[in-house]
């Protein structure tokens, strides 16, 4: 019986040998993640907020002059909107980051947040 030979897709080879450096770049990249911050300050910098570049919250400051039994909610707020501020701005870090690791972002493909 003759053997079959399968054709190969013209680009499946350097696909395939690219697979690993793309993993080594995703996981150099989270790595730095892990250790990047990046920070938002609200109010005029009553709060400022610190989180990893994998939005881990790291540090959450308060000036004691914002704290204020009677309003509560003011505090609340803008809390909220430096964990929000800092959020995003992790989250970009980490797109820039990822998407540097892969050949889809150096031809400027935007992927979904996957990681």
């Amino acid at each position: 019986m003759p053997r079959v030979q399968h054709m190969l897709n013209p680009f499946q080879k350097l696909i395939e040998s690219q697979v690993g450096a793309i993993q080594e770049n995703v996981a150099k990249a989270m790595q730095e993640l892990e250790v990047a911050e990046v920070e938002s300050s609200v109010g005029g910098g009553v709060v400022k907020c610190r989180m990893t570049g994998l939005g881990q919250l790291t540090e959450l400051k308060i000036d004691p002059s914002v704290v204020n039994a009677d309003d509560v909610e003011l505090l609340e707020d803008l809390v909220a909107a430096a964990v929000r501020d800092c959020a995003a701005r992790a989250a970009a870090l980490k797109r820039e980051k990822i998407m540097g690791a892969t050949p889809l972002g150096a031809m400027g493909v935007e992927l979904p947040d996957m990681f």
